[in-house]
């Protein structure tokens, strides 16, 4: 497909009234050498991106107690995940274009915001991809001691499977979703055991503590929350490969109806049977599954046999969301280069495989350039980035119902405008209250980086200069 959006000034103000218009195309030398991938591998692709297994829940126990963590993972899908999916659905219908919501918001809002849009969520990126590897290593050092003490080897490795990882990324998207599908099958059986065997040994009231005595309310309302609402966030984030996928107006709706109760499974279950049988809520850190496992399962020959699956299982988790999440944001450079804001250069497609190779290529080294930072002292600034780019996007809906009504949506957001307000106003206010119970850090630093974004805009407008129409 081609993507033509025309802008034209409105009267004196500086704002782009942008019509969307698809053409097929007539030579497609690219599309032929694209292998696109069917419902199926978009499921797994998509379950790896947004959940990859229950990992990382454990510190919501702790900071916001046992009680409040089930709760916050059956009621956040309901005013975040679940309707930003609604929206996805409706959107990819009307707009199945490389760029996915980036392009949504710049149809909607005009150029200012769109790139706002792909710029915060190209930025966030850079915060979770690096982290991914950083997980993995410090899992594969549970085997390797030496890797807890060597920096360097520490880092090799991490920069080793992200390169790995980039290669079958540039080998087009039904690669990545055979890999998604291997990794999260192996990922599923050691999750599933724990559940039941965890069930059959409930032995103590999971809810209970609700909340942790003497804990700071921002830590149970504010980090708490943006740990929840990271944990239920990206379900937008595959309709940037929508021209990777057959089929994506049929597609993207089922895979979404299929991916976001098998998450609320995948978090819920495994906390619910490790808090009702291993209990020791006040221990719950990052990687407290393995113990917990451990804990459930017993020895065999004298090892904790559930436990070292938990953690083979932890690892693979990893690898499955940094492959994904190298899938999902390395179009987001491609579809604005395509627009003018990036460099041309990254809009160079692989020969072979019909992939932004480029661009793949250029996130992942700036990935590997951030593997020494842990995943906790950058979540509270990602939930900053991520809740810009959701709102953006949930808005992208009612915006476009506004303007440009003659669009054929396959799927709509059911429940006519009460539907529609639901689904805008619902992630609002839970962005809102999850960035008013920021901690110091958080709060500087996702300030800092929302800031950033408006400032590399003007400065990119004033290099090229005023432009009234865009076509790509």
């Amino acid at each position: 497909m081609v993507f033509n959006q025309q802008s034209a000034i409105k009267n004196q103000q500086s704002q782009f009234d942008i019509r969307i218009h698809y053409v097929p195309l007539t030579t497609s030398n690219q599309s032929s050498a694209l292998r696109k991938a069917g419902l199926f591998y978009l499921v797994f692709v998509m379950f790896s991106y947004t959940t990859g297994g229950p990992f990382g829940l454990e510190d919501m126990v702790t900071t916001s107690g046992p009680g409040m963590t089930l709760i916050y993972l059956l009621v956040l899908p309901f005013f975040w995940c679940i309707p930003v999916s609604l929206v996805s659905a409706e959107l990819t219908t009307a707009m199945p274009v490389e760029g996915g919501f980036y392009r949504w918001t710049r149809a909607a809002f005009g150029d200012f915001w769109g790139f706002l849009a792909g710029w915060w969520n190209w930025s966030a990126s850079f915060l979770l991809g690096g982290v991914y590897a950083v997980l993995f290593t410090d899992y594969l050092a549970n085997y390797f001691p030496t890797l807890k003490t060597t920096w360097l080897e520490h880092y090799l490795v991490s920069v080793a499977l992200i390169a790995v990882l980039t290669w079958i990324n540039v080998r087009g998207i039904q690669m990545v979703g055979q890999v998604a599908t291997t990794l999260e099958i192996f990922v599923f059986l050691p999750v599933m055991t724990m559940v039941v065997l965890g069930l059959l040994h409930w032995h103590q009231n999971p809810f209970a503590p609700l909340m942790p005595p003497r804990q700071p309310t921002f830590k149970v309302f504010g980090v708490g929350l943006a740990l929840g609402l990271w944990l239920y966030s990206g379900y937008e984030q595959l309709s940037t490969v929508a021209e990777e996928v057959d089929n994506p107006q049929r597609a993207y709706p089922r895979a979404l109806a299929l991916v976001v109760p098998l998450s609320m499974a995948v978090y819920f279950l495994p906390a619910l049977a490790g808090l009702a049988s291993a209990g020791h809520w006040e221990q719950w850190h990052t990687g407290y599954f393995s113990n917990a496992a451990s804990m459930i399962g017993g020895t065999f020959h004298g090892r904790p046999w559930l436990g070292t699956w938990m953690t083979l299982a932890a690892m693979v988790a990893n690898v499955a969301l940094l492959n994904s999440t190298i899938l999902t944001t390395t179009r987001m450079p491609f579809a604005m280069a395509e627009d003018g804001y990036l460099p041309k250069a990254l809009t160079r497609k692989h020969a072979r495989h019909g992939t932004p190779w480029l661009a793949i290529v250029l996130s992942a080294v700036i990935y590997a350039l951030l593997a020494w930072r842990s995943l906790a002292d950058l979540i509270s600034v990602y939930i900053w980035l991520r809740s810009a780019t959701t709102v953006l996007t949930v808005m992208s809906a009612w915006k476009l119902r506004r303007t440009q009504p003659e669009l054929k949506r396959s799927f709509t957001i059911p429940g006519g405008r009460a539907g529609l307000m639901y689904v805008v106003c619902a992630p609002v206010v839970m962005a809102v209250v999850a960035l008013l119970g920021s901690d110091r850090f958080g709060l500087i630093g996702g300030a800092i980086a929302i800031v950033a974004g408006p400032m590399v805009y003007g400065l990119l407008r004033k290099k090229a200069g005023t432009r009234s129409v865009l076509q790509v």
